[in-house]
C-alpha cells in the first residue's frame, strides 16, 4: 500500500494531507491564529470548585476558563480521582486560589472551554513520559509478546538513572535499539526539567510548555516505515523537517523532498476537490448509492441509501452490496471530516444475519486503519450501528465553516407565507400601540412578491381593519426571514 504525506505551508495556515493509494484519507489544518491547545501545559489557578459536578474551573490564560474533572486529577498514590464519597473528593483535592500544573486534553469547542488534566504526559519519537506515575506500558498495537517484554525490560533498566516517572512505548518503538530508547528517555527528562524550572518561575495563567507545530507532530505521530514520500512545498519548512527527521526518524529522512512545482502540491491527488466534497452533506458511492451525513452538536448521523443502484439479482443482494461498500466509505469520511463523539449509522435493513455480520466486519476492518480510538456496538434492535470516536480537536466543518447567517445553523428557513403572517401580526400589534399615518414593510423580494400577489386580498382586509394604508419595499440585503415594520 502506497502512503504519502503532502504538506502545504503558508504564513497563515499549514495543511497536511494523508494519502493512501492516491486517495485522500485525512487532512489536518492548523491556522496560526488558532493553533490547537491539546498537549500544552499551563500553570493554572482554581477559580471555582463545583462539588455537585465533581469538577472545577481554572484560569490558565485562555479566553475562557478551563474545565477539570475529578477523574483527571492525579493523586499521590498514582490513581485518579475516582472512588470515595462523591461529595467530598473534589473539596479534598482542590480549593479556590490553588495553583497547579495542568495539561490540555481537549481543545475548546463551541461554548465549552478546554478540558484539563493534572496527569501530565508528553511524547518523544518512541516513548510517552508520565512524570506523575511509575507504570511502564507498551502500545497494544505491538502484539508480539517477546518484543513487548524486551521493551519493558529495556525501559525498566534505564528508568533508575532518571527522575521518577512512567513510560509508555509507542507503536513505532517496535524493534528499536536500546540506544535509541535511552536517548529518547534522556530527551524526555530534559523537557521535564525545563517544564519544572519554568513552572517555578512563572505566575498562574502562564503557558509553560507548548506542543510541537502541526508539521512536526505529523512527522512524529503519523509517519512510519510505510510512508513512501513526504512532499513539502515550503523550502524553510522542508529544511526544518529534514533536520528533525535526521535526529528522530532517520529512516524517513531520504523520503522527504521539497516540492517546487508551479502546480500546487494539493492538486497532485485532487486534494482541494476532496476537501470541498467533505463539506457536503451527500456523499456519492461508486455503485450509485449514497450517504447522507448530518453533523450536530450532540451526535453525527449517517444514513445509507441505495440510490440508483438496483443490482443484478435481487433486492437483498443490492442492499448487501450497498452496505458493504458504504462501510469503507463511512470510515474514510470519519477520518477525512474528523468526526468524533457519538456516531449513529443507519445501514439499509438486512434480513440475512450473515450479511449483517459481514458488513460489521468490514466496518471494523476499515476502523483498524483509523488513528483515533473508536468503540462500536452490534446492530441495535432498530437496525442502527452505534459507535463513538475519540474527539480531541474540531471537525473539518467547524474549522472551515460557520453557521449560515440566514438560518442560524438550522439548515432551513421559514417560508415566505409564514413570514407574511408574522408581518400581519406585527402590523396589528403596532397599530394598537402606536399612532401612525401609514405602515412601511421592508422585506425580502420573495416575501413582498407573495404579499402583493397571493396575499393582496389579505392586505386589503388588513388595511380596512386597522384603518391605515400599508406600503411595501424590497430590501435586497434582507434574507427571507428578515423584515421590519416602520411607522410613517
Amino acid at each position: 500500500m502506497s502512503e504519502e504525506l503532502l504538506i502545504n505551508v503558508t504564513p497563515q495556515e499549514t495543511r497536511v494531507a494523508y494519502v493512501e493509494n492516491g486517495v485522500l484519507q485525512e487532512v489536518h489544518i492548523e491556522r496560526e491564529r488558532k493553533r490547537g491547545l491539546v498537549g500544552n501545559i499551563y500553570k493554572g489557578k482554581v477559580v471555582r470548585v463545583l462539588p455537585g459536578m465533581q469538577a472545577a474551573f481554572l484560569e490558565v490564560g485562555l479566553d475562557r476558563t478551563a474545565f477539570l474533572h475529578v477523574s483527571d486529577i492525579a493523586q499521590p498514590n498514582g490513581k485518579n480521582g475516582d472512588g470515595g464519597e462523591p461529595s467530598d473528593i473534589i473539596m479534598e483535592l482542590l480549593r479556590e486560589g490553588q495553583e497547579l500544573l495542568v495539561q490540555v486534553v481537549k481543545d475548546p469547542m463551541g461554548t465549552k472551554g478546554a478540558r484539563l488534566t493534572t496527569q501530565i504526559s508528553f511524547p518523544s519519537r518512541y516513548l510517552v513520559y508520565m512524570p506523575g506515575i511509575s507504570h511502564i506500558g507498551i502500545s497494544q498495537r505491538i502484539e508480539d509478546e517477546t518484543e513487548r517484554q524486551r521493551l519493558k525490560d529495556t525501559i525498566s533498566g534505564f528508568a533508575d538513572e532518571f527522575e521518577q516517572g512512567g513510560y509508555i512505548a509507542r507503536t513505532v518503538a517496535e524493534g528499536i535499539s536500546e540506544d535509541a530508547i535511552y536517548k529518547d528517555m534522556q530527551f524526555l527528562q530534559k523537557v521535564w526539567m525545563n517544564i519544572l524550572e519554568r513552572n517555578s518561575e512563572s505566575k498562574a495563567g502562564t503557558l509553560i510548555h507548548e506542543d510541537l507545530s502541526l508539521v512536526m507532530r505529523t512527522m512524529r505521530d503519523l509517519s512510519g516505515i510505510d510512508i513512501e514520500k513526504v512532499r513539502i512545498d515550503s523550502r524553510s519548512t522542508f529544511e526544518r523537517v529534514k533536520k528533525f527527521a535526521g535526529k528522530f526518524i532517520p529512516e524517513l529522512e531520504n523520503r522527504i523532498e521539497h516540492y517546487p512545482g508551479e502546480r500546487p502540491v494539493f492538486d497532485l491527488y485532487s486534494v482541494e476537490d476532496e476537501i470541498q466534497k467533505a463539506l457536503e452533506r451527500k456523499v456519492p458511492l461508486k455503485s450509485g448509492g449514497y450517504l447522507i451525513i448530518d453533523q450536530t452538536e450532540a451526535m453525527t448521523t449517517i444514513d445509507v441509501n441505495t440510490g440508483a443502484f438496483v443490482g443484478h439479482r435481487n433486492l437483498e443482494e443490492t442492499i448487501f452490496k450497498t452496505n458493504l461498500e458504504s462501510a469503507q466509505a463511512i470510515v474514510r469520511q470519519l477520518r477525512l471530516r474528523n468526526l468524533g463523539g457519538i456516531i449513529i449509522i443507519d445501514f439499509i435493513d438486512m434480513s440475512d444475519d450473515e450479511h449483517k455480520r459481514q458488513v460489521l466486519r468490514a466496518l471494523e476492518k476499515s476502523l483498524d486503519k483509523d488513528h483515533a480510538k473508536t468503540n462500536m456496538c452490534d446492530v441495535s434492535p432498530l437496525g442502527l450501528v452505534e459507535m463513538t470516536r475519540k474527539r480531541t480537536r474540531e471537525s473539518l466543518e467547524h474549522i472551515l465553516c460557520e453557521p449560515c447567517p440566514c438560518c442560524k445553523g438550522r439548515a432551513s428557513l421559514r417560508t415566505p407565507e409564514t413570514v407574511c403572517y408574522e408581518i400581519f401580526r406585527e402590523i396589528i400589534r403596532e397599530a394598537r400601540q402606536f399612532e401612525a399615518q401609514e405602515f412601511l414593510v421592508l422585506a425580502a423580494h420573495s416575501v413582498v412578491d407573495l404579499m402583493l400577489d397571493e396575499e393582496s386580498t389579505s392586505i386589503a382586509e388588513l388595511e380596512d381593519f386597522i384603518g391605515k394604508p400599508i406600503r411595501f419595499q424590497v430590501e435586497a440585503e434582507y434574507n427571507q426571514e428578515h423584515f421590519d415594520v416602520v411607522l410613517m
